[in-house]
């Protein structure tokens, strides 16, 4: 028997996020090709933009939003052992999704919204288009809901009982994305669809780039909780070892849901309507996300240890030869670390207020993202995917050759992209520009860079095909008999928690006053500021 009741919903939001994710990866490339030494001009730079804004929509709002939801309604299941309460509002949200992607997507293709994927006035797409994207963010929005009631449901019937880590990390994920998400939907709804339909023919471009960006970095660390989750709920027991410190992961969680939303405003750190103090509190805090991170790293490789002396491992480093190496959670696990770890150290370069003048809009800010994003957690969403197709299938997933050089694949694939853009970077390279002229004397040491990062896209491109083609596959291999599914067991099993590591209540508290404090005063200030509104540039 399935231990997934519902697989099809899942699976649902599977295959949705990850055919979208394949076609932006195409897109990408495409990218790469025709701004790089090894195509002429492009006759028509604005589809240049135009893929841009396709490709960026697709890997930031609709890829990770589905895994995210798929893998919530599996962890509820899963992980609280009851059926899914709200099932129909479950494929009501699901169909809001696909069909909020559809109308985003149609005016980007038509050229009528090569906005990229920020939205950043006073450059205004088709009203369609952030139609289509407040439609996704509502089917989101459901999930969370979902979410929320669930957890209630199952603490009715479990009074007094700690809820499951994976429960916890998941929901931590959900609030965490229901608070981020409102700067957006305030900014398209208030500022930009006004404009957008015709109302207005101005806007206030400075206050709607602070409402962007009490989105923009927060949204990265709801992109990360389902790869976080499965490092604390999955990698362990795939690996034969336990977890090592359940109240850690707690902890992680928690600073996560508190510390990710009053950093926002360092991607404004050029911009003058803001002030030196407001960037100098979020210039703080994006420091203070970093812990949580290390508290990750440490308790991550506590566990990996414990898996390595299980398996007969002694001295201080003899262990990490006793690894399963050949499991695919092993190595993804190892690799997410890698490239976590050159991410991170970029990430410092960024919220340096000082040095990010420097890589300010360059090829450096498009190489962190991409190595954080696009290889620390989508290697883990490959992981994750991996772990479960048996138990949403019914059949054998035993590829693992397959998987371990679709692995290796996008972790190389993804360092020969990104740090040749990191070089560029620094060399002053700026990002989002159709075209490069590399005859130029300052561009011209340049080329070679931008080269071996096609060649890393395809790589990439390779890797996800691979992916695909394995999961596809996994719907036609043997039925087979399936164990109940368990998450990772922490090495103090049955430990009690506190309260504080076991509810929402005061953490929420703590997330929506340092939101406050730190958006309120310029998001006041510039309220009541005469004479900002700027004439928009809508795109026709």
């Amino acid at each position: 028997m399935l231990n997934i009741p519902n697989r099809r919903l899942v699976l649902a939001h599977f295959w949705l996020a990850f055919l979208a994710f394949f076609l932006a990866l195409i897109l990408g490339e495409w990218q790469m090709y025709i701004r790089s030494p090894l195509h002429s001009w492009l006759g028509n730079p604005e589809l240049y933009y135009r893929s841009v804004t396709a490709h960026g929509s697709a890997m930031g709002y609709v890829f990770p939003t589905l895994v995210a939801m798929g893998f919530g309604y599996a962890i509820v299941e899963l992980a609280l052992k009851q059926a899914l309460v709200g099932l129909r509002w479950a494929w009501a949200g699901f169909g809001l999704v696909v069909v909020g992607t559809v109308v985003a997507m149609v005016p980007v293709a038509l050229g009528k919204a090569s906005v990229l994927y920020t939205f950043y006035p006073p450059l205004i797409g088709n009203p369609f288009y952030y139609i289509g994207v407040v439609l996704v963010v509502v089917g989101s929005w459901i999930w969370v809901a979902l979410m929320a009631v669930n957890l209630r449901v199952w603490r009715r019937a479990n009074p007094g009982a700690t809820v499951p880590l994976a429960m916890f990390a998941n929901n931590a994920g959900a609030y965490l994305w229901a608070w981020t998400s409102i700067g957006a939907a305030v900014e398209i709804l208030f500022l930009i669809l006004p404009v957008a339909l015709g109302f207005k023919t101005t806007i206030d471009a400075g206050l709607a780039r602070v409402f962007f960006s009490w989105t923009l970095h927060a949204i990265v660390y709801f992109w990360l909780m389902p790869a976080y989750i499965a490092f604390y709920t999955l990698v362990p027991r795939a690996i034969g070892g336990r977890l090592y410190s359940d109240a850690m992961a707690r902890i992680s969680f928690i600073l996560f849901l508190v510390f990710s939303m009053p950093i926002g405003i360092h991607h404004l750190f050029q911009d003058p309507q803001v002030g030196s103090g407001v960037k100098f509190l979020h210039a703080v805090f994006t420091a203070m996300v970093s812990v949580p991170t290390l508290l990750t790293i440490f308790t991550i490789c506590a566990s990996v240890e414990i898996a390595g002396r299980l398996r007969g491992g002694a001295g201080s480093f003899a262990w990490i030869a006793r690894l399963p190496w050949k499991n695919p959670m092993m190595l993804a696990l190892a690799l997410s670390f890698i490239m976590l770890g050159f991410g991170g150290a970029g990430g410092l370069i960024n919220m340096s207020y000082q040095l990010d003048f420097a890589i300010h809009n360059t090829q450096w800010i498009t190489g962190h993202f991409h190595l954080i994003f696009g290889g620390a957690i989508v290697i883990m969403y490959f992981a994750l995917a991996y772990d479960l197709w048996p138990h949403l299938t019914g059949r054998a997933l035993n590829a693992w050759k397959l998987m371990r050089v679709q692995l290796w694949l996008w972790f190389v694939g993804m360092m020969v992209l990104t740090m040749p853009w990191h070089w560029v970077g620094i060399l002053g390279m700026p990002r989002r520009m159709a075209y490069y002229d590399y005859t130029a004397t300052d561009l011209a040491p340049m080329s070679l860079s931008v080269i071996i990062t096609f060649s890393g896209g395809l790589l990439l491109l390779a890797s996800g095909a691979l992916f695909l083609w394995i999961l596809a596959a996994g719907h036609r291999g043997a039925t087979v008999p399936l164990p109940s599914f368990r998450f990772s067991a922490p090495v103090h099993a049955g430990a009690r928690m506190p309260a504080a590591l076991n509810g929402f209540g005061l953490w929420l508290a703590l997330m929506i006053g340092l939101s406050v404090i730190n958006y309120g005063f310029p998001i006041a200030q510039l309220i009541n500021t005469p004479n900002t509104a700027v004439p928009a540039v809508p795109i026709r």
